[in-house]
């Protein structure tokens, strides 16, 4: 497949100087989401590569708490959502009684 446009590194630039930092977090806050949900939709699910992302999105939360802006709260509400599903994706692929705390992705604090 032939790409159409060329990449342009100077708009890319002038498009991260006009950015506010707390947007385009959000940005790849939500990518690393679906991410992660892509890890654990496959069958069987990667669970160590969506624990990874899990980490990485509550890391982000953890830095940068309320300086994220005013979606802070549903940053977090997708960050424990994800975390849900990856414990029953967990548990459907070591059986009930096969996930602990331990196993868990991070909790957020932020």
């Amino acid at each position: 497949m032939e790409q159409s446009e060329t990449f342009d590194a100077a708009a890319e630039l002038e498009y991260l100087r006009e950015v506010p930092a707390a947007d385009l977090l959000a940005n790849h806050f939500f990518v690393l989401a679906q991410w992660a949900a892509v890890h654990l939709a496959l069958s069987p699910a990667d669970l160590p590569g969506a624990q990874l992302v899990i980490d990485v999105m509550s890391a982000m939360l953890q830095a940068g708490g309320e300086r994220l802006g005013s979606n802070a709260p549903l940053y977090r509400s997708a960050l424990a959502e994800i975390q849900q599903v990856f414990v029953r994706a967990a548990s459907a692929a070591s059986g009930p009684t096969a996930v602990t705390d331990a196993d868990a992705p991070e909790a957020s604090e932020a």
